[in-house]
């Protein structure tokens, strides 16, 4: 069965997997290492007081200040930087951190997109808007349920990876346990040091992805039945594969599970900038996808180049490093891949360092250890990209896109600029790099529907907090104001729900003051207290017409839509019509009434005239005016098969068989021809063949292999090909044969 590459492997922070720190953080001026700083010392295992004490005898100059009994495993000390940097060599310590890094970042998101305002609300039975009664499933790595914050909201779940009824995060072996599930409980419904969007929600705790953090569609696919059976009424899904497609098993099963009245909220991916990149479930046409935008924060940004040349670009701190707190101008030199023999001479430097090869966690280790002052890795692959080190090393380190990375990669070489410049910008509400973008292929929807805080998320984890970044942080806040939503109106279905958040979102802009598009925003940045207030309601909440397929002549797409007045006086409304495009003309209604309690069916005409228009996507926002108050809805119309991948999420291992191997692969549009053609690794000579097929369906392949028909055992090159039309797409990878 595929393994599901959960989010997580982008995020985590004192587990394992990639992903980055958080971002947000003040521009700290360069301090020596004589300042005095206060710590938390988080513990491998408990340690009894006098153990502590006994310890510090080391290390006079610093001061017992606490020791935690049930928010972490540990204790704070105060002391000058230099004798707390010393605690961290200590073998059974697992991180030492400044207090000043703990910024409680949910106590600005949460209320940022209005999760505390509501809490003044109350609900027909006189009850604050909290989540109260509100049953929220969480198919994750499980939870933490002992943790201080977390232990009155658990009240139940499964393990479908060990199979019992102990849904407890993985623990033990640094490289293999978790933390995500916790965190993204945190988010929902802590109640503590933090409180999460829904303090009082009832979290059940699904376990689909056991250690490391990945899982297979069975275990995701049992911990759905299992929610359902349960009836849970949210259900959060952060986690995600790279393939784009609606026809997944995991869409399909959230689809189900919303026609049977559970509010289905999914992380949208991690993948972006690029278009094309959301991946199943978050390209499931009833669950809500939710993408990644900005909480108020400050930024670092890398600045390089001279003149004409100068450029900046947004540093996305490695997740497991020291937090980045650079703001000057430092030198930078090329470590290449980041091996031992290639970080001579980087003493007291900013070393720029490729992905590939080694590992994240190798790459920072032998930079430390070569006496670096911080890490830059940049991508091996178009994009940003996030990135963890599974355990904590005392560095700075952060990512940039490739094009960057290779640029200054050329000026270290051509000697035009060994200089680089660190600041900080505040910011809010700006769509972070990392998430993904739609459309979905084949279907055209536009996802993410709507977009939340995701960028240097504090919340809860097994011992202790952290921040973390990604879509995976952005959903589940979203499925803590479905639980509010749910409080206050309990009657409401799915779509309902749905339909609130997405005609109250706020469309935002980029930095150059225009609208993101909508497959890259949907409905825009979530607004919990608007939501709460809706009484007009759309159906569905976002329009796709699809793509040309006639010949010829002019092409006419209707969409019905249907405006419900959930409020208790009548409501008038008017479309307001769109700016008018070549090629393009609207039929829309103008002026309509709806009563209380009233739903109306209405038709939207769209006309195309193809030889007035270039090819692309077209998207925007249709207006429809409640009195003074502007309803936003997405609408995406494709114009001829438009540039997304032909071939996606190529996987090969062992079958299930002795002797067996098995491999699968998605293609949205089918092809004319695919195959998988194997090479050697060190002289590219061909081998042969994996696999040749003529004329392919659309859709998700999985074919098993004997091994009798495969080459020797070792490692091959692979190349994955697809053919439609004029067109060929490539996939390279390694394969392994045993």
């Amino acid at each position: 069965m595929k393994k599901l590459i959960c989010l997580i492997s982008f995020l985590l922070v004192l587990g394992n997997g990639s992903g980055f720190a958080a971002i947000h953080v003040p521009p700290l001026p360069k301090v020596s290492e004589l300042t005095h700083t206060t710590a938390v010392v988080i513990l491998k295992d408990p340690m009894k007081k006098e153990q502590i004490e006994q310890v510090l005898k080391k290390y006079p100059k610093l001061k017992l200040r606490t020791i935690y009994k049930h928010a972490i495993t540990g204790f704070s000390v105060s002391g000058k930087k230099r004798d707390v940097a010393k605690l961290q060599q200590e073998s059974f310590i697992q991180a030492v951190t400044e207090i000043a890094v703990y910024h409680a970042a949910l106590d600005e998101s949460v209320p940022f997109i209005g999760g505390d305002q509501v809490r003044g609300i109350y609900d027909s039975r006189k009850q604050r808007i909290t989540g109260k009664g509100i049953k929220v499933g969480v198919i994750d790595t499980g939870i933490d349920y002992t943790h201080p914050d977390l232990k009155h909201a658990y009240k139940g779940g499964k393990d479908l990876v060990d199979h019992d009824n102990d849904p407890m995060e993985t623990k033990g072996n640094a490289e293999l346990a978790t933390i995500h599930g916790t965190h993204v409980a945190g988010i929902i419904a802590a109640n503590g040091k933090v409180k999460g969007v829904a303090p009082e929600a009832e979290i059940y705790a699904y376990r689909a992805l056991g250690p490391g953090g990945a899982g297979d569609t069975e275990q995701v696919l049992l911990a759905i039945d299992a929610a359902i059976e349960d009836g849970v009424d949210v259900l959060n899904l952060s986690l995600g594969n790279e393939v784009n497609g609606p026809d997944l098993p995991i869409s399909l099963a959230l689809n189900k599970a919303v026609g049977q009245g559970i509010v289905a909220v999914t992380s949208n991916g991690n993948s972006g900038p690029a278009v094309w990149t959301v991946g199943s479930p978050g390209t499931s046409e009833k669950a809500i996808s939710v993408g990644a935008s900005t909480p108020p924060m400050n930024v670092p940004y890398l600045i390089y180049g001279l003149g004409v040349e100068k450029r900046e670009v947004s540093l996305l701190p490695v997740q497991g490093a020291k937090e980045w707190s650079i703001a000057s101008s430092e030198n930078i030199v090329d470590g290449g891949l980041g091996e031992r023999k290639e970080l001579k001479g980087v003493q007291g430097k900013i070393v720029l360092i490729q992905r590939g090869k080694l590992s994240f966690l190798d790459k920072v280790k032998n930079a430390k250890k070569a006496g670096a002052k911080a890490v830059v890795i940049f991508n091996n692959t178009k994009g940003s990209f996030t990135a963890g080190l599974g355990k904590n090393v005392n560095l700075p380190a952060a990512t940039i896109p490739k094009k960057d990375g290779e640029r200054i990669k050329r000026m270290i070489a051509n000697k035009e600029g060994r200089t680089v410049r660190f600041v900080y910008r505040k910011e809010q509400d700006r769509l972070a790099d990392f998430s993904s973008r739609g459309p979905v292929t084949v279907s055209w929807d536009i996802k993410p529907d709507i977009l939340a805080p995701g960028v240097g998320i504090y919340s809860t984890i097994p011992n202790g907090y952290t921040k973390l970044a990604g879509t995976s942080m952005s959903a589940p806040h979203v499925a803590g104001a479905c639980a509010l939503l749910l409080q206050a109106h309990p009657n409401w279905t799915p779509d309902q729900i749905k339909s609130a958040l997405m005609t109250t979102a706020k469309p935002l802009k980029n930095k150059s003051q225009d609208w993101y598009h909508t497959f890259e925003q949907g409905a825009g940045r979530l607004q919990i207290a608007e939501a709460l207030k809706a009484d007009t309601l759309l159906y569905p909440s976002s329009l796709s017409f699809g793509m040309y397929t006639r010949k010829e002549g002019i092409d006419e797409h209707q969409e019905e839509i249907v405006v419900e007045n959930t409020g208790p006086t009548e409501q008038h409304y008017s479309f307001r019509m769109p700016l008018k495009e070549p090629g393009i003309t609207w039929n829309m209604p103008t002026i309509f009434t709806v009563q209380p309690g009233e739903k109306k069916k209405l038709i939207i005409g769209l006309q195309i005239n193809p030889s007035e228009m270039k090819k692309g996507v077209y998207d925007g926002y249709l207006t429809l005016m409640e009195g003074t108050r502007e309803i936003n809805l997405p609408f995406l119309y494709v114009k001829e098969e438009p540039d997304y991948p032909r071939i996606m999420g190529f996987e090969f291992g062992q079958g299930d068989k002795i002797g067996t191997y098995r491999y699968e692969m998605y293609l949205p549009r089918g092809a004319d021809e695919f195959g998988i053609a194997l090479y050697d690794v060190d002289s590219l000579a061909f081998v042969g063949f994996l696999d040749w097929k003529k004329t392919v369906s659309p859709g998700l392949i999985k074919r098993e292999v004997k091994g009798k028909k495969l080459p020797p055992s070792g490692i091959y090159k692979a190349i994955i090909f697809a053919k439609k039309g004029t067109r060929e797409d490539r996939i390279e990878t390694m394969i392994h044969i045993d």
